[in-house]
This record gives structure tokens, C-alpha cells and sequence, in this order.
């Protein structure tokens, strides 16, 4: 059984409320702005997702982005795992990610996180997007215990959970 209900549509263009951005699906073409987004934010992350993850190496290639990318194009167009970047209004600049995955951990039938790049840590457009995401995720998407790893709980709280059989 699929994680997701044959007919579901995955949105493809999500508004942050006030702010001139947006979410869309990532792209293996978006490497040109992905890779200095994730590189230029590379410390901050690597100490959210580095444990769980292993990512962003300090080594990472813009080709092995681009590798990256493609696999995640990939895996939405088969709904298997989603990553939507946060855009401008142009798509001239990558500004974060939002990941929705099936889960990894027991107790939840999805797993959501998102981050920023440094320069909006902290920012009026973080805690929009921050407050969007939880209302996005329960309005748009089928799921019944969503859960929002580094805001419901910690990345150390969710690898300590057990892994999902």
C-alpha cells in the first residue's frame, strides 16, 4: 500500500502568506540556485540535518547537487518523497526547502521539515513559513498524524525513535 491515496494530487504552487513568495516542486534545474542556497547556509544545516542525514557534506559538488535534485524530481513525479522550494517571485532565488516524506520512525504517516537560508533564520519571513507549513500540510495533503521533526520534536527526539518496520 502506497503512502499516499492513488488519486491524490500533490500541490504545485503554494503562496507563503505575506510574503511576495512561494513553494513549488524542485527541479534538477534549480541546481544553479539550490547550490549556493545550501552552501552558503551549509554550517546552520549541517547541524539540523547532518545527524539524521548526513547532508550538506562540506565536500558537496554542485554536480552531486545536481545529482540530488534529479533524484528528488524523480521521487515527486512517482510520489514517493516531496521537496518543495521556497522561491522568489521570478524563481531567481531559492530561499529554503520544505521536505514531505513518508515516515522513517514509527507513530506518524508522514514526516515534515523545512528550513531557511541563514540570512532569514530568525526572519518575519521564517515565521511565516513556519506557520504555513503545519496549516498547509493538514489542509492540502492526506494525512492523519503528520509529524513536524525540529518543531513537534527535536531531531535528537526523532532518532531516538524506533525505526518504522
Amino acid at each position: 500500500m502506497s503512502w499516499l491515496p492513488d488519486d491524490f494530487v500533490h500541490p504545485v504552487h503554494v503562496p507563503v502568506p505575506g510574503t511576495p513568495l512561494h513553494l513549488r516542486p524542485i527541479r534538477e534545474s534549480d541546481t544553479a540556485i539550490d547550490y549556493p542556497a545550501v552552501m552558503n547556509s551549509r554550517e546552520r544545516l549541517w547541524e539540523v540535518f547532518g545527524p539524521a542525514w548526513g547532508w550538506p557534506a562540506a565536500t558537496m559538488t554542485y554536480e552531486e547537487d545536481r545529482v540530488d535534485l534529479l533524484r528528488h524530481e524523480r521521487e515527486i513525479a512517482a510520489h514517493q518523497s516531496f521537496n518543495y522550494a521556497l522561491l522568489n517571485e521570478d524563481e531567481t532565488a531559492l530561499l529554503g526547502c520544505v521536505y514531505v516524506d513518508p515516515p522513517e520512525r514509527t507513530g506518524s504517516d508522514a514526516e515534515v521539515c523545512w528550513w531557511v537560508v541563514d540570512e532569514l533564520a530568525g526572519s518575519e519571513t521564517e515565521r511565516a513559513l513556519d506557520a504555513l507549513v503545519p496549516r498547509w500540510i493538514a489542509t492540502a495533503w492526506p494525512f492523519r498524524q503528520p509529524r513536524h521533526i525540529g518543531h513537534d520534536l527535536t531531531w535528537a527526539e526523532w532518532l531516538a525513535l524506533p525505526p518504522v518496520p
